[in-house]
């Protein structure tokens, strides 16, 4: 599903360049769940901004489904984030304008699904997170726990092939942080939903079913 080949990341500094990446290699499967391990400065987060197309690497190849991201258009890199990724983030990245029923239909405006079917969407993700009752609220009324549900509910209304996820409970205390990480290993299991997580957690990794580590922009 997802092919790195020889992926390095630099930013100019000077007369220099700093790297982050170097020459990473890397095969994700659909179906699996993948957990990316490693210190801070690692360039674990940035790893994951590649794949999740919110960064573009320096050198070396991306294949997502096969079709070349590196060779890509914006625009066709856009329609392909849109329809097959989901991101959750540390710190959730809701719009506090938006009540919890308008964040969770936000992609799907984005993808011009009909009225109807956003409706029918949006009230099954909500019944499935036992959110019904907090539709109307806005992120500020909401705690750390229930904006991360939030977060992922938006990222999986839109039926993504991948959810990336970086630190998702790195704000939450531990009963929220296990919730959260039963719910993504239910995704996986139950609904296929292939999953790269960045965590500091050995716990939380133990949730996934392959761990790869780096140091120093490279994959050990």
């Amino acid at each position: 599903m997802i092919q790195l080949r020889n992926i390095s990341k630099h930013y100019p500094v000077g007369f220099g360049k700093h790297e982050i990446l170097r020459d990473v290699s890397l095969d994700i499967q659909q179906g699996e769940f993948v957990s990316i391990m490693g210190p801070s400065g690692s360039g674990k987060s940035t790893l994951l901004h590649i794949l999740g197309m919110l960064e573009d690497a320096s050198e070396g190849e991306y294949l997502f489904q096969e079709e070349p991201v590196h060779k890509m258009s914006d625009k066709k890199r856009t329609q392909l984030h849109r329809g097959a990724i989901g991101f959750v983030f540390q710190a959730y990245h809701l719009i506090d304008e938006l009540t919890v029923y308008e964040n969770i239909e936000t992609p799907l405006l984005y993808k011009n699904v009909p009225s109807g079917e956003r409706k029918s969407r949006v009230a099954d993700i909500l019944d499935r997170f036992n959110m019904v009752a907090k539709k109307d609220l806005f992120p500020t009324q909401l705690s750390g726990g229930q904006q991360q549900l939030v977060g992922i509910a938006r990222a999986i209304v839109a039926e993504p092939a991948v959810i990336f996820a970086d630190e998702p409970t790195g704000n939450l205390h531990s009963d929220q942080a296990r919730q959260i990480m039963e719910l993504f290993s239910e995704l996986n299991k139950r609904d296929g939903i292939t999953i790269v997580q960045v965590t500091h957690s050995d716990l939380n990794a133990g949730y996934g079913n392959r761990v790869v580590q780096i140091k120093d922009g490279r994959l050990q």
